[in-house]
């Protein structure tokens, strides 16, 4: 199979729509709430959440003509985007805003590809997402998070039974929306420790003097907002249907 074929192939499978039951869509926001709920499956899939989350930091500081030097994913789930340039207020607050929101975000985009019937495309879209952020990467545990994921992904969206694509594409979405809420409420807590100090929230109360409870507060709507936007694209259908 030459490449124009192998092109040929992804382009038709993930501009193909597939109907999903009810089973479809609710058994893996099923398995995604355990996952919360469970601190050792829940500090396994949130490499996701932070992946999303850097990624966010990484694309609005390109966007603002700041340079990326690197994105570096930690053991302990956490990860640290460096970038530099304009030292202007407003470039400054966005970039750090974009963290918390950017898995929620990105889970809408992906509710609405799911609800417009496209999950084998939306694998392939995930797919290119982290080969772009793989090219960031600057750490070993980095590397071999992305590789693994890379290799998941690559796998499900070209050999996994369709039955299993429809369901990690529903999985993935749910564990974005839910999981952005949930690093919220991380966040607030740890701000009670002495590891708040170096949180998104701290960073923008130092850029912009408004108080980090209120830029949690403004993270928690976000990713609340999203998450109930992307239920209802996600279950609206189905569930009428």
């Amino acid at each position: 199979m030459n490449v124009a074929d192998v092109w040929d192939t992804i382009w038709t499978d993930a501009t193909t729509p597939v109907v999903a039951s009810t089973v479809a869509a609710l058994v893996p926001l099923a398995a995604v709430i355990v996952c919360l709920a469970i601190p050792q499956a829940w500090h396994a899939v949130r490499h996701v959440v932070t992946i999303a989350h850097e990624a966010g930091h990484a694309v609005v500081a390109t966007l603002l003509g700041r340079k990326v030097s690197g994105i570096r994913l930690h053991s302990d789930t956490s990860g640290l985007t460096t970038h530099s340039g304009s030292t202007k207020r407003l470039p400054l607050t966005l970039t750090a805003f974009a963290g918390y929101p950017a898995p929620a975000v990105l889970g809408v985009g992906a509710a609405a590809l799911l609800g417009a019937g496209y999950a084998f495309g939306l694998l392939w879209v995930l797919l290119v997402v982290l080969l772009l952020v793989l090219v960031q990467i600057r750490n070993v545990y980095g590397f071999l998070v992305m590789v693994l994921a890379i290799g998941g992904f690559g796998w499900l969206a070209w050999s996994a039974p369709d039955p299993w694509r429809v369901g990690v594409a529903y999985g993935v979405t749910w564990l974005l929306l839910l999981g952005a809420v949930r690093a919220v409420v991380e966040l607030h807590g740890s701000r009670r420790g002495v590891q708040g100090g170096g949180s998104d929230a701290d960073a923008l109360a130092r850029t912009t003097r408004v108080p980090a409870l209120v830029w949690v507060g403004l993270f928690w709507l976000v990713t609340v907002a999203c998450a109930a936007g992307g239920a209802w694209l996600m279950l609206g259908d189905v569930i009428g249907g």
